[in-house]
């Protein structure tokens, strides 16, 4: 359990690092995005990816859960080809508050390859999330900030916490590393399923949108 404040925008290299160190051994952390304060860890880590969807009381299989790019440049590793038209939407829309559903590729882990075959792209409008996952050199898994449902931190009305000092006071145990990065949001993201040719809005969130 550690909390780390890290500049927002201008993260120090160092403390980047020590995220990393964090996640390449497999650590669960806190960290903050460009709406909602996260859950990550590293892709390629089974183990922590179950320790996410234990916290998320999920299926790995069932869960709705994100990879945060630093940019499209790995797209393809993760993804099944796609519309020009989606990445130009894509392109228009990140770095930004928004969710992208995309049909997932054989190089998506295992663990996570649902019955659906989807995977969902974020690529952050947040200094300290991107430069994490770039010193990584790989995306990180990523879920919002809410445990499983019947937790007694979750009750009806639940607002997501913005305070990363909070977030540490509330659930800093259960994680190995909080990072603080400044107040966050606490609108989600926007989903839009781009699995076929016309894109579909799923979830209305943080980023506007407009789809034909």
């Amino acid at each position: 359990m550690k909390y780390l404040e890290i500049h927002p925008e201008n993260p120090e290299a160092r403390k980047i690092q020590q995220v990393v160190e964090v996640l390449e051994q497999g650590g669960v952390i806190i960290y903050p995005t460009d709406t909602v304060y996260g859950i990550g860890c590293d892709i390629n880590n089974d183990k922590a990816i179950q320790q996410v969807c234990r916290l998320k009381g999920i299926d790995p299989k069932k869960a709705n859960l994100s990879f945060v790019c630093h940019d499209l440049s790995h797209l393809s590793d993760y993804t099944k080809p796609f519309d020009r038209s989606i990445y130009r939407l894509m392109n228009d829309k990140l770095p930004g508050p928004f969710t992208f559903i995309l049909k997932a590729s054989g190089e998506v882990p295992k663990l996570l390859r649902s019955k659906k075959k989807t995977v969902g792209i974020r690529v952050p409008d947040n200094n300290i999330a991107r430069e994490i996952v770039r010193a990584l050199g790989r995306p990180i898994l990523s879920t919002s900030l809410r445990l499983a449902d019947d937790d007694p931190l979750f009750e009806d009305g639940y607002e997501y916490p913005t305070d990363p000092e909070e977030i540490f006071h509330l659930m800093g145990k259960r994680f190995d590393l909080v990072v603080g990065g400044g107040v966050g949001n606490n609108n989600p993201s926007t989903v839009v399923d781009c699995t076929d040719s016309d894109p579909v809005l799923i979830r209305q969130g943080a980023g506007e949108i407009e789809l034909d």
